[in-house]
């Protein structure tokens, strides 16, 4: 299934009646007010899904302050927003799927294959002229069944650990999706250090959104990629600060048609470890 669904087609799965889960993840770094927009207004529906409750695990300096969630935990929460074995999922925000695409992943990790990003997300979707609703949505239980590999406990989507990800750092292209001025160590508003994994590269996530919002061409996005390192014969890993929009650059990375691991710790979890080491400047 393709990463994107573009707005004329969740209108039109929603006008003849095909099976549409759609969720919506307003969330955004220094704003714990994501719920009160949803209740303002948001596309008919739609579920508003808490990415601090239901996206992550416990945070803690060992792990990070967005680790993955446990897969029961990610289960549940699926059913609580009404998911059935293959339905098709339409995640959304309104700062152009960089929170969104966090349960995107989650999702594709934990062996759902039918789930998309609305492109452009609440702001395409009024731009088109599409109504919105208020309030809250009453839905179904869901009964999906989440899954992980029974022998190496793994997902359908890679993930690299501190030790994968230095190597990937050594060895293949490890992507900063930060900020250009967190990743040269210019300032640091919410981790322990400031600076960047040794060997990354700066690639901000900002990037790899048209002005409208929506990402850019699969053309775009690959000249963009390949610019930083990225190719077929390399190992690809993305980290941001704490695993949420690095999700989108992994996206991003999809649409341009290259496969990459998440590493879910990000720099919350390096910069918390004393013995790792910190670079600094461009």
């Amino acid at each position: 299934m393709k990463t994107l669904m573009d707005v004329q087609t969740l209108r039109d799965r929603m006008t003849s009646g095909l099976q549409t889960v759609l969720l919506d993840v307003r969330w955004a770094l220094g704003d714990p007010h994501g719920h009160g927009h949803y209740q303002s207004a948001h596309i008919p529906g739609a579920v508003y899904v808490d990415l601090e409750a239901t996206l992550s695990g416990e945070p803690s300096v060992r792990e990070g302050r967005h680790p993955l969630p446990a897969l029961d935990q990610l289960q549940e929460a699926a059913r609580q927003w009404g998911i059935n074995n293959g339905d098709v999922v339409v995640a959304y925000d309104n700062s152009g799927n960089t929170s969104a695409a966090r349960l995107w992943w989650l999702l594709r990790w934990a062996g759902l294959d039918t789930v998309q990003l609305l492109d452009g997300g609440l702001t395409a979707w009024v731009d088109a002229g599409y109504e919105t609703e208020g309030g809250e949505e009453q839905h179904c239980l869901g009964e999906v069944e989440l899954s992980l590999d029974e022998t190496s406990g793994s997902g359908a989507m890679p993930v690299a650990d501190i030790e994968g990800v230095q190597g990937i750092a050594e060895h293949g292209v490890l992507l900063d999706a930060r900020a250009g001025e967190r990743f040269r160590g210019e300032v640091e508003p919410l981790d322990p250090k400031a600076g960047h994994i040794p060997g990354a590269v700066s690639a901000p996530t900002t990037g790899n959104l048209a002005p409208d919002q929506r990402f850019k061409t699969p053309a775009d996005l690959r000249r963009r990629f390949e610019a930083f390192g990225v190719s077929d014969a390399v190992d690809v890993a993305v980290y941001c600060g704490s695993g949420v929009t690095a999700a989108h650059q992994i996206a991003a990375l999809e649409i341009a048609g290259y496969p990459a691991a998440l590493y879910p710790g990000s720099w919350s979890q390096w910069s918390s470890r004393s013995g790792l080491p910190v670079a600094t400047g461009a």
